[in-house]
């Protein structure tokens, strides 16, 4: 226990269970690739909750509004389904974000020329204010993440998750969503 009263290694002995019980009950179970998977799962879930919670939440939108806005500051103006695709949502979830974001006028939905069921999705000026105010802090706390990690540890983290995504990429494992 930390001098909170949280149980620190909880959340890692729970890994550490699962590991192990799952090889005893499913021998051939290839443990180091789902302890790989694990324990990408759930500090990926932990660090979306934290920033959620700290940021995106007290800004007033969720952390999928923040990755759309995100991305279509980034980007700019997307057709929705590349929008999807570019922020690993599914097409459905960015319709219903971004008619949730246009109400908050933060998002513009433009039907395409041509094809009026295509809508083009675009940043207002509110929308890139209030992203851009929010980044800042969103930046903060993911330097504080960084920081629990030292510089060569974080770099080579960043390497081996760049070298998994291009070879998940190249197997046409990534943007499966419809």
């Amino acid at each position: 226990m930390d001098g909170s009263g949280n149980d620190v290694d909880g959340f890692l002995t729970f890994t550490d269970v699962a590991l192990a019980r799952t090889g005893d009950r499913l021998p051939g179970t290839d443990r180091e690739a789902m302890a790989l998977v694990l324990n990408l799962h759930r500090i990926a879930g932990s660090l979306v909750y934290d920033l959620e919670s700290t940021v995106h939440r007290p800004a007033g939108w969720s952390w999928s509004a923040f990755r759309l806005l995100f991305t279509l500051w980034v980007a700019g103006g997307q057709e929705a389904g590349r929008a999807a695709e570019l922020c690993g949502m599914s097409r459905a979830a960015v319709s219903s974000l971004a008619n949730t974001l246009a109400a908050g006028e933060l998002v513009r939905r433009t039907p395409a020329a041509g094809d009026r069921r295509t809508v083009h999705l675009s940043l207002t000026d509110a929308g890139t204010d209030r992203l851009v105010a929010a980044f800042g802090t969103h930046n903060r706390r993911e330097s504080e993440w960084a920081a629990l990690l030292g510089a060569d540890d974080l770099a080579a983290l960043n390497a081996l998750l760049v070298r998994l995504a291009r070879a998940a990429h190249r197997a046409d494992w990534i943007n499966r969503r419809t």
